[in-house]
């Protein structure tokens, strides 16, 4: 296995989070040379000028259509546009529940297909957000096959601000449906080291969680 740091998506969405925390936030990923932060758009730019001289690349990511995912698809390519321009290197976007629910399938690889392509096309990557805790077991093997088909780069296990966050069961299933290529984000309630690991062993590829330090810090 990797350094444990190089699983971790440093992350920092509080809706109260201040410059000075995403400062924070920067500092630490630099120390501890994780895989990449994750911050609202707004401190996109910031975090690009934090990370300037860092000599090892951590990745930016940021938020689109979050954390509920019902923007519309135009709403949601702007968002996406503006954080690349910004300087993201990872687009973490949540799905349109409500049109999944509705079983407007096509509709949801369609606007899963037009990010994909708009983040790969900047040299990006696409995280698609299925919160799980809302999806059956057929909901969550139809979730992946759609971001599958759509050429999603990951998809990821929750926003953190749903009912309950990752399963390992959940991520094992994932792992089952999902081709090797693509890879899976555990996020949500992960904050200790046997956690960060047994998520890993279970398939996971990324793990995204505000408690970074603390998961590398434990003896």
């Amino acid at each position: 296995m990797n350094s444990l740091s190089s699983y971790i998506d440093h992350t920092l969405l509080s809706p109260i989070a201040s410059e000075t925390d995403v400062r924070k936030l920067c500092e630490e990923a630099w120390i501890h040379q994780f895989k990449a932060v994750c911050v609202a758009p707004t401190y996109v730019g910031y975090t690009k000028d934090m990370l300037e001289f860092c000599p090892v690349r951590i990745e930016i990511a940021t938020v689109i259509g979050f954390p509920l995912g019902y923007s519309t698809t135009d709403t949601k390519v702007r968002e996406a546009q503006n954080a690349l321009h910004d300087g993201a290197t990872e687009l973490d976007v949540v799905i349109n529940l409500s049109q999944f629910k509705s079983m407007a399938y096509l509709s949801v690889r369609e606007e899963l297909r037009q990010l994909t392509t708009l983040a790969h096309e900047q040299d990006a990557l696409l995280k698609v957000i299925i919160e799980t805790a809302y999806l059956d077991l057929f909901e969550l093997h139809t979730a992946c096959e759609i971001c599958v088909e759509a050429g999603a780069d990951f998809v990821k296990t929750s926003t953190g601000f749903s009912p309950k966050g990752a399963e390992l069961e959940t991520v094992r299933q994932m792992r089952s449906i999902l081709p090797a290529p693509m890879q899976i984000k555990a996020s949500g309630g992960i904050r200790t080291r046997e956690q960060a690991l047994a998520f890993i062993e279970a398939g996971a590829d990324r793990i995204g969680t505000s408690a970074g330090v603390a998961i590398v810090s434990e003896a």
